[in-house]
């Protein structure tokens, strides 16, 4: 029977030649017609052939010439924007220092011999970060000057003071020694022409005697030093003992307000004298009290910093002040000078024989007593690692023009406070002299960054960030201060 569709008779029909076996090539018409939204197309990536063929017209070759020069130019740009940005951008030259303005000087008066006295006491100076010992009364007081030479017998022999300097350069601590117990020189500034040779020249005999021994330099008072002729010949001396790296020196000792005639600044300008010795409190019968203390500190802090200082306690302080002056001394500028004893609890007696029966008190105690060292320790250490506690710019807060009447009475000490500042890096440092606590005022903390983080304090008890806004210092306590996000114009 024959399939017909109407309007459509050829449609399926098939030639006689057909079966089931295969199509022939007779068929012309398929049965079904595919669709061609439901052919898959398959992604297929060029092989190489393919890439070196599209990659090597002329169109792509110009493409990727531009592509490398553009790289290389912006390259040359930016690294030439690079190049003048650090060579336009101001630089914090480190200065060089030398030896006198680095480490903390340490006074003391020990005997010299090898078996009790100083040398064994060496080590642990040098772990306390003191860098070179003044020697106070080494010298025999009763002797004339063509006999400065001779050592006083209770403290030690020439031959014990030579091992003592081969000690002290094997643990790296440098000698000077203090003659300012000697007296006034009156031969070497006598009238007479024919008496102040004699002197001058016996004198030249001595401090060269030491020098060659190795000591690096002397320490004058300034009641002393009144000759610039006597200064300038012993500065002679100086220069033909010294070398690069081991230069001697003269230092002069302030013990009164003023200093002689003979002005400092012309002796240092002149390089005469490296250093002059500052007391921060003025020499009394008594200690002073609190206010007397934070006065004569003020005084100090706002004095013009000139040429390179070194600084002493000076006068008696209260012992609740001890630490707190010890914060001060090693964080001015300058090179600070430690006295025997500064770095210890001079109340030691006092708890001896404190117990509770338990030991707890006991032990209590004798923490109390090892926090003036270890703070010197902590401050000597900080100073060695910070270069704006080392050489930094120095700015005086002053807090009375700010700080507002309920903060505290007109009987109370103020607080005391200065900046270090080197580069990008601040230390703030705060005291509070006075028996009663203080709170900073906001508005005086306003013109510092609010943030910072606690460096060292009087009790060693303060750690981690702080805010300037919520800081609060009790009595007779100082801190220490690295203060985040500064800026030197504050």
């Amino acid at each position: 029977m024959t399939l017909k569709v109407e309007g459509d008779p050829g449609y399926g029909s098939m030639s006689a030649g057909c079966r089931f076996t295969g199509l022939d090539d007779s068929e012309t018409v398929p049965l079904l017609i595919p669709d061609p939204e439901l052919r898959q197309h398959t992604w297929k990536p060029l092989n190489k052939e393919e890439l070196e063929k599209c990659a090597g017209g002329p169109g792509w070759k110009k493409i990727r010439s531009c592509l490398v020069l553009a790289f290389w130019v912006g390259w040359v740009i930016m690294l030439a924007s690079a190049i003048a940005v650090i060579v336009q951008t101001p630089r914090m030259v480190t200065p060089l220092l030398l030896w006198w303005q680095k480490d903390p000087f340490y006074r003391l008066q020990l005997v010299v011999d090898a078996e009790n006295g100083l040398s064994k006491q060496l080590p642990y100076l040098k772990s306390l970060g003191v860098g070179v010992l003044i020697l106070e009364g080494l010298l025999r007081k009763d002797v004339s000057l063509p006999n400065l030479t001779q050592i006083d017998r209770g403290l030690g022999t020439r031959p014990q003071f030579r091992q003592l300097m081969t000690e002290s350069r094997k643990a790296g601590l440098r000698i000077m020694l203090d003659l300012c117990e000697m007296g006034p020189f009156e031969p070497v500034l006598s009238n007479d022409t024919e008496v102040r040779s004699a002197g001058s020249g016996y004198m030249q005999d001595s401090l060269r005697y030491w020098l060659e021994q190795g000591v690096s330099g002397f320490e004058f008072c300034d009641t002393d030093v009144t000759s610039v002729k006597t200064l300038m010949e012993w500065g002679v001396l100086m220069r033909e003992f010294s070398s690069q790296d081991d230069e001697r020196i003269l230092m002069v000792r302030q013990t009164g307000v003023t200093l002689p005639e003979v002005t400092m600044s012309n002796l240092v300008n002149g390089s005469l004298v490296k250093m002059v010795t500052k007391s921060l409190i003025p020499p009394s019968h008594h200690p002073l009290s609190a206010p007397e203390v934070a006065e004569a500190i003020e005084t100090n802090l706002q004095m013009p910093q000139e040429d390179w200082p070194s600084w002493t306690v000076g006068g008696e302080v209260p012992w609740e002040l001890q630490r707190t002056i010890l914060i001060l001394i090693m964080t001015l500028p300058g090179t600070p000078i430690i006295k025997y004893g500064d770095e210890i609890n001079p109340i030691q007696d006092i708890y001896v024989n404190v117990s509770d029966g338990n030991g707890d008190a006991t032990k209590q105690s004798l923490d109390e007593l090892r926090r003036p060292l270890a703070l010197f320790r902590s401050l000597s250490q900080s100073r060695a690692r910070e270069e704006a506690l080392h050489f930094g710019s120095f700015i005086f807060l002053p807090f009375n023009t700010t700080m507002s009447s309920s903060t505290f009475n007109a009987t109370a000490t103020p607080p005391l406070a200065f900046l270090r500042s080197w580069g990008c890096v601040q230390f703030l440092v705060v005291f509070n002299l006075g028996p009663e606590p203080h709170a900073v005022d906001p508005e005086w903390a306003q013109s510092l960054p609010d943030s910072g983080v606690f460096v060292t304090s009087t009790g060693l008890d303060r750690l981690g960030p702080v805010s300037l806004q919520s800081l609060k210092l009790q009595p007779h306590e100082a801190i220490v201060i690295k203060l985040f996000h500064t800026d030197n114009s504050s």
